[in-house]
């Protein structure tokens, strides 16, 4: 197998615009929050191969990518988009998601003292 037909799943990721940095993409990799065809992978020079599925968790959702091609730089996004599928789930509909526990308008300041005691006996289920 020719070292054009493996690359460093650190490189892939940055390749993919999945993460900013290089850095970055190997600190996502030794978090354990990449996974190779199942597999954890804690290492960043890991090779990924075309064919390969990787799991990813990235700020709070889930993302899978078939790796379709091996790119040979990062390119603009668009470039970006032809080297992977994007199995993802479907994010859960927004009605699903639990709401905040309190909400203010954005600039209206700080709470006074009875909005705060309102607020503390909300969330201590105080009547």
């Amino acid at each position: 197998m020719s070292d054009t037909d493996k690359l460093r799943i650190d490189k892939w990721l940055w390749f993919a615009r999945v993460v900013k940095t290089r850095a970055a993409a190997s600190a996502l990799c030794e978090d354990g929050s990449v996974r190779l065809n199942g597999v954890r992978v804690d290492q960043a020079h890991k090779a990924v191969r075309i064919g390969d599925v990787l799991t990813i968790g990235l700020h709070s959702q889930v993302k899978v990518l078939k790796v379709v091609a091996l790119a040979e730089r990062r390119g603009p996004y668009s470039e970006a988009q032809h080297i992977y599928e994007d199995q993802s789930p479907a994010p859960p509909p927004r009605a699903e998601l639990p709401s905040p526990v309190a909400e203010r308008d954005s600039g209206s300041g700080r709470p006074t003292k009875a909005e705060r005691r309102a607020m503390d006996r909300l969330k201590d289920g105080d009547d």
